[in-house]
């Protein structure tokens, strides 16, 4: 297992939704990019989306295929009229079909990295505390994810002790919540963002 793995594990199983598309080439080999739904307990669907390299098909999955995945949750700027935007995704680093007799949904993450910012607490009109935190989690080839997470109740209450810098270990799940950004004109644009909602937390020495 390479140092980027141990510091970034995702185990996800799901339903494929929309079409599988080819997404970008780089040395010679295609990645597909997708959308995997997962339902959560409360019902509501987190609809992620997901790169799957080219090696890891037989077959190329088809919308409503239910498959399971062992990989990372990355990220990576894209350009946009207002600037950059950081996207966030799931990267498929093995890959199987599974059966509806034996399907069990799952959406399970660990990070392990370094906060870059302080965490931004907060309090909501209905009393839940929540915070906010990026973390920069390292990958092989010296590179590194800034991944968004989000804490609530004691956990949140906890990032408030937290400094830049401290290295932090997580466990979650990757979800997906719609917003609005609002223009100086007035417009409203519907957007959709991707973050892990923590369920642990832990400062490591």
């Amino acid at each position: 297992m390479d140092k980027g793995y141990e510091n970034n594990r995702a185990r996800m199983a799901g339903t494929i939704v929309g079409d599988v598309r080819l997404d970008h080439t780089l040395y010679g080999e295609a990645f597909y990019s997708m959308q995997l739904s997962i339902p959560r307990l409360s019902g509501v669907m987190d609809v992620l989306p997901l790169i799957v390299p080219g090696r890891l098909f037989n077959q190329l999955p088809q919308e409503g295929d239910l498959i399971e995945i062992e990989g990372q949750v990355r990220s990576y700027n894209k350009r946009i009229a207002e600037g950059s935007r950081l996207m966030v995704t799931l990267f498929a680093r093995s890959f199987l079909m599974q059966a509806p007799e034996t399907f069990e949904p799952r959406n399970e993450v660990m990070l392990c990295g370094y906060l870059c910012k302080p965490a931004n607490f907060r309090t909501t009109p209905f009393s839940r505390e929540i915070a906010d935190l990026l973390l920069a989690v390292n990958r092989s080839y010296h590179k590194s994810d800034y991944l968004p997470c989000i804490a609530w109740g004691r956990n949140a209450r906890f990032t408030r002790s937290l400094s830049v810098g401290e290295r932090i270990c997580l466990t979650g799940r990757l979800q997906s919540r719609a917003y609005q950004k609002c223009y100086e004109d007035g417009t409203v644009d519907e957007r959709t963002t991707y973050e892990v909602s923590c369920s642990s937390l832990e400062l490591m020495s």
